[in-house]
């Protein structure tokens, strides 16, 4: 499991030219099943995404997809997480362990 920070970066100025490329990126994510939760960082913007079921280099080649990523507008930063426990309700996520 990862957690994909997506930090802003030099061109986040342009963000809106590559926004709604940028949200069609998450919802196919969410559709394939391998993204589990985003968000929004606070305070100081950027995102964050719960990833799920796919390998480092298949997690890689997905976040190069990401109009932000591709457009400057973040850097992203992947954080490797090995589920030991989890509450009952989110048990499903100790799979990717």
């Amino acid at each position: 499991m990862f957690v994909v920070l997506l930090k802003p970066a030099a061109a986040r100025a342009r963000a809106g030219d590559f926004l709604a490329g940028h949200k069609a990126w998450l919802e196919q994510g969410l559709a394939d099943g391998v993204f589990a939760l985003w968000g929004s960082l606070k305070p100081d913007g950027g995102g964050a995404i719960l990833v799920r079921g796919l390998d480092r280099a298949a997690l890689m080649a997905r976040i190069a997809e990401d109009p932000f990523v591709s457009g400057g507008v973040v850097t992203p930063e992947v954080i490797e997480i090995a589920p030991a426990r989890a509450e009952p309700r989110l048990d499903f996520l100790l799979g990717d362990a």
